[in-house]
């Protein structure tokens, strides 16, 4: 595992508790696995999950805040909807990708062999797991100063308030960042007198489609063809079941 040393650089917290830190980047598979009597390295006795529990409820209340004090004429809805837009799957893996957590993270040697440092559901939890060791090692300040600083090319896209969301924007970014290629769009069916026009849009990436939509115009179409997409995805991304140990 790489040094932590430099990881704390790029977090941007300096532990006093180094081992909130360690415990953090460390898979269940880890425990699973029967260390050598001989090793000088004593096998760890918590992997992270009890802290992304932590840590999800921090990020959850951190995100909360910032959405409520940006956007002081959002309702309910709209708040939530924005928070959601950080606290997915794909966002977290896409943080822990930019911060490199998967170079530190500990692992059994089996979930090394299968791509356990590249897993989105691995790099997704070691995410919330770090929220969560700042805040035990320092405070929900220290947290959410931490969150903020990794959203904040996000929040940015933001600052025009909730009617920014952008779903062909979104899913631009989500296929680029993948396989560095745009999506396609087909209007698929168009129907109904001038007044009412019906327009059907398909995406399609690589010849496979992604999702389907339909509205009053083809901008309207693909919008709803992208957020079919964005749902389908973000599924797809959700953690695989555990191998039986």
């Amino acid at each position: 595992m790489a040094d932590l040393k430099q990881l704390e650089e790029r977090l941007g917290h300096q532990f006093r508790r180094i081992e909130l830190l360690s415990e953090a980047l460390t898979h269940r598979s880890v425990l699973h696995e029967s260390a050598p009597n001989h090793s000088a390295v004593p096998k760890p006795t918590t992997d992270n999950q009890r802290l992304e529990f932590f840590g999800d409820a921090v990020l959850q209340l951190a995100l909360t805040e910032v959405v409520y004090e940006r956007f002081p004429i959002a309702n309910e809805g709209e708040l939530t909807k924005l928070r959601a837009r950080f606290a997915n799957r794909h966002m977290l893996c896409h943080l822990a990708r930019v911060l490199s957590l998967g170079d530190y993270l500990h692992l059994g040697k089996g979930e090394e062999a299968s791509g356990g440092r590249s897993r989105a559901s691995n790099l997704a939890d070691a995410f919330e797991s770090v929220v969560g060791a700042i805040y035990l090692d320092g405070d929900f300040a220290a947290a959410r100063r931490f969150v903020l600083a990794q959203l904040q090319p996000e929040l940015r896209q933001l600052e025009a308030g909730p009617d920014s969301d952008n779903p062909k924007g979104m899913l631009q970014e989500m296929i680029q960042e993948r396989h560095g290629k745009n999506p396609l769009y087909r209007i698929t069916n168009q129907s109904g007198p001038d007044h009412a026009k019906r327009f059907e849009s398909v995406v399609e990436f690589d010849g496979k489609e992604l999702g389907r939509g339909a509205g009053q115009s083809k901008k309207e179409a693909e919008t709803r063809a992208a957020q079919a997409a964005i749902a389908k995805l973000t599924e797809l991304a959700q953690p695989e079941p555990e191998p039986p140990q």
